[in-house]
């Protein structure tokens, strides 16, 4: 299709890989260990894995959240708080089967495939309302995002239950012989998978085919209402696949603030790696790349002993500065002062000639 013809995204890259490389030069001013990395009790620690632990759940939610925000030109405000459910869901499923007996890596699996489950239904509804009743993203998943805790913790049984249980421990920690903390594989995994769907699927194609233009979309035989409802049901199972592994490195359900405001880091991830928040062509890559430069301000700003009640502002300041460096009314002055003041190879040969005169 001609319309999809597009720019690389090569250049869309350069911005949040810029902010992070400043990110971490700030790091190495401050103190040279910035790398270091050890062993402790057969696992590796230190800053750039700790980063890699720590933004896990935010880089699979990015994913989904870049491939609803091409397709539907809105974002979805309710993806921590549809981690929070699918995540409670695992937790029942596996606190049950513990009642009657050992919990196994059978009964790991069963709860994670059910809490998968529970996810698809919710990208479901959320996606029925934007694909087929036309309401905007945003309004649609604000509906689940005000009510949705509060169906959390009634699963929990109004209570914070707690999975004081090994195999769990490894899924959050470190699994013994496996030097690599298990939330760190278990994100590359999901990003390979997403990759190879990606590559080998028309999905890529014809999500950035329905955001770029719905109409020419759909009189060039791409259905619409589908694309947008495979997306949003593909976030819903990155939801599901994020309160997993939150719920495995805490321990425990906390249905008030498991992945709070993770809604807000995945937007600005998506929109940090170069992606239009109004939708059309994306870059998976970009959102990644965005979660991790997130994770490291977020650091970043605790190693610059900044007060935890200041952090907020410190950030939000820092990425209103960032976006408006981004916007396209800043990009378009910049290019207009370039080329004002680019001088011509006939130019520049004259003063060259006159020069050498």
């Amino acid at each position: 299709m001609s319309m999809l013809k597009t720019k690389g995204h090569g250049t869309h890259l350069l911005l949040p890989l810029s902010v992070l490389l400043i990110l971490i030069v700030i790091n190495l001013i401050k103190g040279a260990d910035y790398f270091s990395i050890t062993l402790i009790n057969g696992a590796l620690y230190g800053n750039i894995p700790n980063i890699l632990f720590g933004a896990a759940e935010l880089v699979i939610i990015s994913i989904g959240m870049t491939l609803v925000t091409a397709a539907s030109r809105g974002q979805d405000i309710s993806v921590g708080v549809s981690g929070a459910i699918t995540s409670a869901v695992f937790v029942q499923v596996v606190l049950n089967a513990g009642n009657s007996g050992p919990i196994t890596w059978f009964t790991i699996l069963t709860g994670f495939l059910a809490s998968c489950l529970v996810g698809i239904l919710i990208g479901a509804f959320n996606g029925s309302l934007v694909a087929i009743f036309k309401v905007q993203p945003m309004v649609a998943t604000l509906i689940l995002f005000t009510a949705g805790r509060s169906i959390a913790f009634l699963i929990d049984g109004k209570l914070s239950p707690v999975l004081a249980n090994e195999l769990i421990s490894r899924i959050g920690g470190v699994i013994p012989g496996i030097p690599i903390q298990t939330p760190i594989l278990l994100t590359v995994l999901f990003i390979i998978i997403i990759a190879v769907i990606l590559k080998t699927t028309n999905l890529k194609l014809y999500t950035e085919a329905v955001g770029i233009n719905e109409g020419v979309a759909r009189l060039n035989g791409i259905n619409p209402i589908l694309i947008k409802f495979t997306n949003y049901m593909i976030l819903g199972v990155c939801t599901a696949v994020a309160g997993f592994i939150a719920v495995s490195k805490a321990g425990r359900h906390d249905s008030v603030n498991l992945l709070k405001f993770i809604e807000m880091d995945a937007i600005l991830a998506v929109a940090i790696g170069g992606n239009a928040l109004s939708g059309g062509t994306f870059s998976i890559a970009g959102s990644i790349i965005g979660a991790y430069t997130i994770e490291v301000l977020n650091r970043t700003l605790l190693r610059l002993e900044i007060g935890t009640e200041t952090i907020k502002a410190f950030k939000a300041v820092f990425i209103i500065i960032l976006m408006i460096i981004a916007s396209p009314v800043v990009r378009a002055y910049v290019s207009k002062v370039v080329r004002r003041t680019r001088i011509s190879p006939e130019i520049t040969k004259e003063v060259s000639d006159a020069i050498t005169k």
